[in-house]
This record gives C-alpha cells, sequence and structure tokens, in this order.
C-alpha cells in the first residue's frame, strides 16, 4: 500500500490519507519545498567550502511554539511553497551538486520519505554522488528511518530535551521526551561510528532553552553515557523567538560558564559549541528568493524556475 494511503510516518500515527487530505504534518503525498540553494550557515564540516545544498521541506510534524522556520511548518507553507514532483525532486539535488555543494542538506523531511528515497534512487542513476545530511527534529519513527536510512551519511539530529514538560512548552508535544530515544536508539545502532571530515554517523544538536539549564545538563549526562564514543554534539545556546513579542532573557555570564564546565565534567570533547553574543538575526523569511541574512546563502536556479512557473499560473 502506498505509505502516504494511511500515513504512520512520524510518531503523531495520524494514519491519514495523505492522498486525499492532509495530515497532522499539514501537508499531502505532494511535496512541497519552502526553498533550496546553498547555505554558509551550517556546521563547519556540512556547510564545507561553498555552502551545503538545502532543501527545505513545507510542512512538519511537530509544531514548536518558537520555531524559526514557523513560515513554512504550518499551514504558512500553503503560501511560500513549491510543488515538486519525484523527477523533479531528483533534478533539484543534482542542480545542487552542480551549484559545486559540499553537502546534500534535507531538513525536515520526515513526512515525504517515501519520494525523497524515490528521488535519491532516480537522482544516484544520473550521477547523484553528494554526502546526504538528514537534517530533522528528532521527532521520528524507526520504521519510517529505515526507509531513508540506506541513502543517509550524516545525521544532523536534534535533541531538544528528555523532559517533557520542556517539551510541551517549546516543542509544541510532551511525546517527543519519549520519542526521541527510540530514534537515537536507530541511529546510533546504524551509525556508530563519527567521523566529521568524511561527513559519516551523527552530529547531535541541542539548543538550550530559556530557563531549563538544569534539563540541559541532565541531557549532558545522557550524552555522556549514550553518544559519547558514537556521535559529536553541536551545542546551541542563541535561543531566538520568531516573534519578538515574546522576550526571554539571554544566557548568563555564569550559565554559560557552568555550561561549558559540565562538558569538561562529562568528558564532552568532539564537536561544536556555540559562541555567545552573534547578533546575526537567523530567522529566515522564506517569501525571499534568498531568505538568509546577505552573504549566508545562495538561491538555486533550478527552484526559482519551478517557484516562478508555479506562481506564475
Amino acid at each position: 500500500m502506498n505509505a502516504y494511503e494511511r500515513c504512520e510516518l512520524c510518531p503523531n500515527l495520524c494514519r491519514v490519507d495523505r492522498t486525499r487530505r492532509k495530515g497532522i504534518c499539514g501537508q499531502s503525498d505532494t511535496v512541497r519545498i519552502a526553498w533550496s540553494g546553498l547555505h554558509r550557515g551550517e556546521e563547519p564540516p556540512v556547510t564545507g567550502k561553498y555552502g551545503s545544498g538545502m532543501i527545505f521541506f513545507c510542512g512538519c510534524p511537530l509544531h514548536c511554539q518558537f520555531c524559526q522556520n514557523h513560515q513554512i511548518s504550518g499551514k504558512a507553507g500553503e503560501d511560500v511553497g513549491v510543488n515538486f514532483s519525484v523527477s523533479e525532486l531528483a533534478e533539484l539535488m543534482l542542480s545542487l551538486q552542480r551549484m559545486k555543494a559540499t553537502t546534500l542538506n534535507l531538513v525536515t523531511g520526515t513526512h515525504f520519505i517515501p519520494s525523497i528515497a524515490s528521488a535519491l534512487d532516480i537522482a544516484i542513476d544520473k550521477g547523484f554522488k553528494l554526502p546526504v545530511v538528514w537534517n530533522s527534529s528528532g521527532y521520528e519513527r524507526p520504521e519510517a528511518l529505515a526507509l531513508i536510512d540506506p541513502y543517509i551519511d550524516l545525521y544532523l539530529v536534534d535533541v531538544k530535551s528528555l523532559d517533557e514538560k520542556v517539551c510541551s512548552l517549546f516543542c509544541g508535544r510532551k511525546e517527543y521526551a519519549k520519542a526521541i530515544i527510540p530514534c537515537m536508539d536507530f541511529i546510533l545502532k546504524h551509525k556508530s561510528y563519527t567521523d566529521l571530515e568524511r561527513l559519516k554517523g551523527t552530529l547531535v544538536r541541542h539548543l538550550v532553552f530559556p530557563g531549563t539549564l538544569p534539563k540541559t545538563l541532565e541531557f549532558l549526562e545522557w550524552y555522556s553515557k549514550k553518544c559519547i564514543d558514537k556521535c559529536a554534539l553541536s551545542l546551541m545556546v542563541q535561543f531566538i523567538p520568531p516573534k519578538q513579542d515574546v522576550i526571554f532573557p539571554p544566557m548568563s555570564d555564569d550559565e554559560y560558564e557552568m555550561l561549558l564546565d559540565a562538558l569538561d565534567i562529562f568528558g564532552i570533547e568532539d564537536g561544536f559549541v556555540q559562541e555567545r553574543g552573534d547578533d546575526i538575526l537567523w530567522i529566515p523569511d522564506f517569501r525571499e528568493d534568498v531568505p538568509f541574512p546577505e552573504g549566508f546563502a545562495d538561491a538555486n536556479e533550478y527552484f526559482l524556475s519551478i517557484k516562478r512557473n508555479q506562481y506564475s499560473k
């Protein structure tokens, strides 16, 4: 049976027939893309010399209250997204390779896994060779990941929190705290060794949410026991809500030092730690041809041609 006809691709298990109506992710069975191009704001190995070849998919199984990609993660994706056939998606992948992208970076593709796998088959047959990055919230089902895992070189996966209260407030679903464990079990089983120079394995992202430092320390302890010899860590401290009517106090000097001390205490050395004081506004505007700050991204002309064609009708 078509995987979209009774969709169980994400932990929501909404079982909606997405060939007829949209699931909790906000999407049908037609791949919808918000933007594609080179992006130079990812972690250094992923970005490389020219940038990471990004494909931002519309929709999301989560509905995080403070999502930086809020324009495309929910119903708003109907206003900014572009429909792609599987063959067009394959050509988009190949066009990013022609742009000299370091990696193919698939952002929030969970609810389109069957189509992405089919597109990769077509692209590979036509000479596609880029390392494939699965850029994910971590709200995944192992059964769905098994369909895309053979194509993935590097998992760039969030572990947002292991605490239900934190997940309820910042991730939109308290169930995230339970879903992330089998997701990471699957990833660690299939990518048990990480070599960032070769873009192989798993890079775990964790953002410190405001007022939740004790829960981050609990995550770091978990990471040290579960992941330390298998993954690299990208620890982020710049929480920027997309709407300025909600203000959270920035991390203090003492909290930042406590965080750095915790990395030493838990023996976590491999990876990256975001510096404080970054004044770049990373909230993208996907209505623009280049949604990111000047100098950090280049649009993909093939994507723009599809977009202009659809929006001119």
